[in-house]
C-alpha cells in the first residue's frame, strides 16, 4: 500500500509540473546571416603595405552569424528573455570556429533580462542585460549609447500623450586587478573601478508630432580602466576602441612632456549629456526629423576633459516608388590647444544602425564592413541626398546615398600625431593605434574632405528569406600640405591616400 501512494504521490507531482509548465508560452525568434565582403583600401593605403582590405583582413572575407532569441511568457505581467549569439564566424578563421573542425568557442549571451510589471499599476520593469539606446529620429543610431549593457530601466506611460523612462545602468565594474609597484607597495584592484549611468527619457506624442528630451549622468571610477599604473590601460569587451576614442582627448591620457596624465586621477570622473529629439509627420507625406545632442566628461585631470555636441536635421518626403530624403549635420571639433582636452562630444558606444551611411559610420543592419571614416559623426560635418526604399519591382527594393562629408577639427590637431613632432604623439597615424590614441579611424580636420556613394539593395526572396547587396565607395581629400598632414604617414609607412570601398553580398533568414 505505501508503495502504490508512493507511486501515486510522485505521479502527481510530475503532474504537477506539468501542468506548471504549461502556464508559460514560450516564443522562439531567430536569424541567420552568411556575408560575403570584397573591398579595397579599407585602411586608406591599400592593406597596412600588403594585399589585404585592411591589416587584419583580406579582400575577400566571408563570415555568418546565428542570432537565437527565447522568452519564455507567464503572463503580460511577467516574461524572460534569453538571448544567444553564434558569431561572428570568420570562415577558415580558428579564433572564431570557422576553420576546418569548426569548433572554436563563440556561443555568446547577448540579452538575457526578465520583463515584469509592478501589480495593480502600469510600471514596467526590464531588469538584466539587454538593448540599450538613447533616441534618435534622424540617423536611428544616437551617437551616444546604443549597446548591449547591464541595466535596470523602468517606464511608465501617463497617458496617450506623456511618458517617462528612467534607467540605470553597469557597463563596468569589477574589472581592475591587484599589482604591485617597483617599490614593493601593493595595490588592491576592484575598487573604485565602476561605471554607473542614470537616465530620464519623456517622450511625448501628439497627433502628427513626436518630441523626446532626454538627459544622462555618468559616474566613472578612477580605477574602472586601470591597469597597474596606466588608469586607461585595461579596457575590457568589445568596446574597447568606442571608450577610448569617445571619452577621450587625441592621443588620450598623454601630454606633451611624455608623462601620463592617468595618473593623477585619484577621483570619479563625472560624465553628462542631454539631448532634444524630434519627429514631425502632421504633414504627411513630407517628414522632419532631428536630433540634438550635449556632452560633457570632466576627471580630475582637466587636460582629459572632452565636451561638445552634435545636431542633425532629416527632411523627406513619402511617394508611391521611393522616399527621396535630404539631410545634414555638423558637430564641435577639437580646437587648436590640445592641453585643453577636447572640444569634441563624448560618447560611450554607438553601435546602432547609422542610416545616413552603414560604411562610413557605425551599424551596419547586418553583418558588413562600416565604421571606415569613424564610429559616429563626432567631429564632422556632412550633408546628404538619398532616395529610400525604391520599388519598381515586386519585393526589390534599393536606396541609393550620396554624401559630402568633412572635419570640424582644427587643423594643427594633426600635428601632434602625423609624426612632424616628436614631443607629443605616437608617431605614424594607423588605424591600429587610433583607439589608443583617442582617435576615430580617420581623424578629419576642417582642411578634410571625403565623398561617399552608396547603393543598398534587397530582395525578398521568400517570406523569411531576403537577400542583400551594397556597395559602397569614399573618396578622400586630405590637406597634405606641411602645415596640416604633410607627406601623410598611414599604417607605419608614407603613401599616396587611397580611396575605400567595399561590395557585400548577404543572405538572411529571420523568423
Amino acid at each position: 500500500m505505501k508503495k502504490i501512494a508512493t507511486l501515486l504521490l510522485a505521479a502527481g507531482l510530475v503532474f504537477g509540473a506539468a501542468t506548471g509548465a504549461s502556464a508559460i508560452d514560450f516564443k522562439a525568434k531567430g536569424q541567420w546571416i552568411m556575408s560575403f565582403d570584397y573591398g579595397q583600401n579599407g585602411a586608406f593605403t591599400g592593406g597596412n603595405g600588403r594585399t589585404g582590405y585592411n591589416k587584419s583582413e583580406d579582400e575577400f572575407e566571408a563570415q555568418q552569424r546565428v542570432r537565437l532569441q527565447l522568452d519564455a511568457v507567464a503572463s503580460e505581467a511577467l516574461s524572460g528573455t534569453v538571448y544567444f549569439e553564434i558569431g561572428n564566424q570568420r570562415w577558415g578563421q580558428d579564433s572564431s570556429g570557422g576553420a576546418l573542425g569548426a569548433d572554436g568557442k563563440v556561443v555568446e549571451v547577448k540579452n538575457a533580462y526578465i520583463d515584469w510589471m509592478v501589480p495593480q499599476t502600469d510600471l514596467k520593469i526590464r531588469m538584466g542585460i539587454q538593448g540599450v539606446a538613447l533616441p534618435s529620429f534622424t540617423t536611428n543610431s544616437n551617437s551616444v549609447l546604443n549597446d548591449d549593457v547591464a541595466a535596470v530601466v523602468a517606464s511608465y506611460q501617463f497617458n496617450e500623450n506623456v511618458g517617462l523612462t528612467a534607467l540605470w545602468a553597469r557597463p563596468y565594474n569589477d574589472n581592475s586587478s591587484d599589482w604591485t609597484d617597483s617599490r614593493g607597495k601593493t595595490y588592491y584592484g576592484n575598487y573604485l573601478d565602476n561605471v554607473d549611468l542614470f537616465a530620464l527619457l519623456v517622450p511625448l506624442s501628439f497627433d502628427g508630432v513626436k518630441v523626446t528630451p532626454w538627459a544622462m549622468y555618468g559616474a566613472i571610477g578612477p580605477n574602472a580602466f586601470r591597469d597597474e599604473d596606466n588608469y586607461f590601460g585595461n579596457i575590457p569587451g568589445a568596446s574597447k576602441t568606442g571608450i577610448t576614442a569617445g571619452m577621450l582627448p587625441v592621443n588620450g591620457s598623454m601630454h606633451k612632456d611624455g608623462t601620463s596624465a592617468s595618473k593623477r586621477l585619484y577621483e570619479y570622473g563625472n560624465a553628462v549629456w542631454a539631448g532634444l529629439t524630434g519627429d514631425v509627420t502632421m504633414f504627411d507625406p513630407f517628414r522632419i526629423a532631428w536630433d540634438v545632442n550635449y556632452g560633457s566628461v570632466t576627471y580630475d585631470d582637466s587636460r582629459l576633459n572632452r565636451s561638445g555636441w552634435l545636431a542633425s536635421l532629416l527632411f523627406e518626403y513619402k511617394m508611391d516608388w521611393g522616399i527621396p530624403g535630404l539631410y545634414g549635420w555638423y558637430a564641435s571639433g577639437d580646437d587648436n590647444n590640445p592641453a585643453n582636452g577636447s572640444e569634441r562630444m563624448p560618447s560611450l558606444s554607438a553601435t546602432g544602425n547609422n542610416e545616413f551611411s552603414n560604411y562610413a559610420f557605425s551599424g551596419n543592419p547586418y553583418i558588413a564592413r562600416e565604421n571606415t571614416l569613424s564610429t559616429s559623426m563626432v567631429g564632422t560635418w556632412g550633408i546628404g541626398a538619398r532616395v529610400k526604399d525604391v520599388s519598381f519591382v515586386e519585393n526589390l527594393k534599393h536606396t541609393l546615398r550620396l554624401n559630402v562629408m568633412g572635419g570640424t577639427n582644427s587643423t594643427t590637431m594633426a600635428k601632434y600625431f602625423n609624426g612632424r613632432r616628436g614631443d607629443w604623439g605616437n608617431g605614424d597615424y594607423n588605424s591600429a593605434n587610433a583607439g589608443l590614441a583617442g582617435m576615430d579611424p580617420l581623424y578629419l580636420t576642417t582642411n578634410d574632405t571625403a565623398m561617399e556613394v552608396g547603393l543598398t539593395n534587397s530582395y525578398k526572396m521568400y517570406e523569411n528569406f531576403t537577400v542583400y547587396m551594397d556597395a559602397a565607395y569614399i573618396a578622400t581629400w586630405l590637406d597634405q600640405s606641411d602645415s596640416v598632414w604633410g607627406k601623410t604617414k598611414m599604417n607605419g609607412k608614407s603613401d599616396q591616400v587611397r580611396d575605400p570601398w567595399n561590395v557585400n553580398l548577404s543572405f538572411v533568414y529571420s523568423f
